[in-house]
């Protein structure tokens, strides 16, 4: 059983608002997200923020801790309900239906956006050992821990940083959704 993460804990200072509720055709990048996991996974969870149609998470082991805090608490929350794997995206991670085939099996991750992975719950005491280390907090370091595969998808998914990237690609109508 896969359980998808909506990871939204970041802080969206590049963009200048609240980069999840930002809307790309009418509709919040957040609940595009939540979509696109729903139609690929059992259940859905949102990590960092509390506004959100599905049941929400803090990060693990407390805020601030980035992507990785926040997989951490999918993760948990993932081993202690019998699902196997998390499938985890960012609040703007705008792909197609074909993802889960794509990174399947876990553990692997998008090499552009590694914020986009597939997770095995096994390595949570990897997780746990880098998030209270002094090392590198970043999920390249948590893919190189428990050997992760890189994968390139045919069409790299949007990287929205700025109103301006989600203008343009409004503009070009290049929407998987």
């Amino acid at each position: 059983m896969i359980l998808g993460a909506v990871l939204a804990g970041g802080r969206s200072s590049r963009f200048g608002s609240d980069k999840a509720l930002a809307l790309l055709d009418g509709v919040p990048l957040i609940e595009r997200a939540i979509a696109t996991l729903a139609r690929q996974c059992r259940a859905v969870v949102v990590v960092g923020r509390e506004e959100a149609s599905v049941p929400c998470l803090p990060d693990w082991p407390a805020p601030g801790m980035g992507p990785l805090g926040g997989l951490a608490a999918a993760l948990h929350f993932a081993r202690e309900r019998g699902f196997t794997q998390v499938l985890s995206l960012p609040v703007d991670g705008l792909v197609g239906e074909g993802l889960l085939g794509q990174l399947y099996p876990g553990p692997s991750y998008v090499a552009s956006q590694p914020v986009i992975g597939l997770w095995p719950v096994e390595i949570c005491r990897t997780i746990e050992v880098l998030l209270r280390g002094d090392g590198r907090h970043s999920l390249r370091a948590l893919a190189q821990a428990c050997g992760a595969r890189a994968v390139e998808l045919a069409q790299p998914p949007a990287n929205i940083n700025t109103p301006q990237d989600l203008a343009a690609l409004e503009h070009h109508g290049r929407l998987p959704l």
